[in-house]
């Protein structure tokens, strides 16, 4: 009758959830570097687009002044531009924000071919 030696066995679980825990630490810092390297890639990408942004439109107003010939009339319609910009964004914000949002922390967390 084969004696199972239950030291053992207590010495082999223990090294397995240890590795199991380092894997998760692991996994869980990759998980978290990728997030944060996308929110700064994001960020950067925001700050430099809102400066394109407004050298665009002070451009729009100077020529649309010179046309014109009213530089307040110029600001006029470009800010009307600029809000009405603003409102296509927001109404299509789900599809245009949060949806790739999702998709990528969904991609990013629950990802389950790579953990197989």
């Amino acid at each position: 009758m084969n004696e199972i030696d239950y030291r053992q066995l207590l010495l082999e679980a223990k090294k397995f959830f240890s590795l199991e825990w380092n894997y998760t630490k692991l996994t869980a810092v990759e998980k978290l570097t990728i997030l944060l390297s996308a929110i700064a890639v994001v960020a950067v990408v925001v700050i430099i687009g809102a400066f394109a942004l407004a050298y665009v439109a002070n451009t729009l107003v100077t020529l649309l002044g010179e046309a014109m010939g009213s530089v307040w009339g110029a600001n006029l319609i470009v800010a009307v531009l600029l809000i009405g910009l603003l409102v296509t964004i927001l109404a299509f914000k789900q599809k245009l924000i949060v949806d790739p949002i999702a998709r990528f922390i969904t991609k990013l967390f629950l990802n389950h071919d790579e953990n197989e």
